[in-house]
């Protein structure tokens, strides 16, 4: 079969922009062809995170749902434009849309960006609202990105585990049954401390983490929340790990001690939090081999923490890594294109394995 080409569109719980590739696809290979980050403006990124973490109206609802889809329309013709790219070459648009709210125990999850602006501006049929089918069969609705870890990774001649650590980070075991889950948090809660104290939107490197020091008791407070010690699968987002949730932990570290806690050793605990909460996990299993990928990847000091608590395991960062959750959706898109089921039934806990997606042309 000949390849076809698809854009795949990721915006994540880290809300850093959004991430627009384009993909040659066939049954054996998705090869990236371009990309592009378009940026998400502060009020949009604001507007977002008020709605996660408040009441909304209805009204408010449909306004972001219309917003993301102009927004998400103008992010393909930004890469289209700016490659020379015809509309008339592609076959379908892989659209992952923003969470809002993910509660799977409750038979929910909520992605806004309307699809129907998406090929009304672009012309280009979208394949979008994937999770929801996996959660009415009793899935989580999450993390998808095992399966397609498993189509590109899975002709490696090791024991593998990959991980993920966009805004939440997750986990791919390739073993004889695909297993995958969300750790925890992953850059959530270093984005949101430093921009806090720092005004900067993300921590270069993990440069400031590295003047702090980790608090202990602040560290034990947050590992023993109960989602680090729930069996998989399992999936979370902003919904559990919010500015509510780090307050609360913050205000567990204070009882009973006299001297405040610094602003860099805040920043260096979360770190921690984070290497923890995918070393304990990676460490769970045989692995000979952890790929990293995400924005995660990118923070030096993080991955040199990483290392340094699985000194047994060879750590690699994945090609193409910031690109790899976009790819993913683009790969999705070509499934369903092609009602093709996708294995995840083993990942999320649904009864069946299924296909997933809905196409708006």
């Amino acid at each position: 079969m000949h390849k076809e080409r698809y854009i795949g569109i990721m915006s994540g719980t880290s809300l850093d922009g959004v991430d627009v590739v384009l993909c040659e696809i066939d049954a054996s290979a998705c090869i990236l062809i371009t990309s592009l980050e378009y940026p998400l403006s502060l009020e949009l990124k604001s507007d977002i995170l008020m709605m996660i973490e408040g009441k909304s109206t209805l009204e408010q609802v449909g306004l972001l749902d219309h917003r993301l889809g102009v927004l998400f329309a103008r992010a393909v013709d930004a890469l289209l434009t700016r490659d020379n790219i015809d509309a008339a070459s592609i076959r379908a648009i892989g659209l992952h849309g923003q969470t809002l709210w993910h509660a799977p125990q409750n038979g929910v999850t909520m992605q806004l960006g309307d699809p129907n602006i998406l090929t009304s501006q672009t012309g280009i049929p979208v394949v979008s609202d994937f999770r929801r089918k996996d959660v009415a069969l009793g899935g989580q609705g999450a993390p998808f990105a095992p399966a397609f870890h498993e189509f590109i990774f899975g002709s490696i001649n090791a024991s593998i585990c990959v991980v993920n650590i966009g805004g939440m980070a997750n986990i791919t075991v390739l073993a004889e049954t695909l297993m995958g889950y969300d750790t925890g948090c992953g850059n959530v809660f270093l984005d949101m401390w430093i921009a806090e104290h720092q005004g900067s939107a993300y921590d270069k490197e993990g440069e400031w983490a590295k003047t702090g020091s980790v608090d202990e008791r602040l560290l034990n407070a947050m590992l023993s929340d109960s989602y680090f010690k729930a069996s998989y699968p399992k999936s979370t987002g902003r919904e559990k790990f919010n500015k509510v949730w780090l307050d609360d932990m913050l205000s567990r570290r204070g009882s009973g001690v006299c001297s405040m806690v610094l602003e860099q050793d805040v920043q260096r605990t979360l770190l921690e939090l984070t290497a923890l909460s995918i070393s304990n996990e990676v460490l769970r299993f045989n692995t000979d081999v952890l790929i990293l990928c995400g924005g995660g990847a990118k923070n030096c000091f993080l991955v040199e923490r990483l290392k340094a608590l699985m000194p047994n395991i060879e750590v690699r960062i994945a090609d193409n890594a910031d690109e790899l959750e976009a790819m993913t959706f683009a790969w999705l898109a070509y499934k369903r294109i092609h009602k093709e089921k996708v294995n995840l039934k083993d990942v999320t806990g649904a009864r069946e394995n299924a296909i997933l997606g809905a196409i708006y042309e």
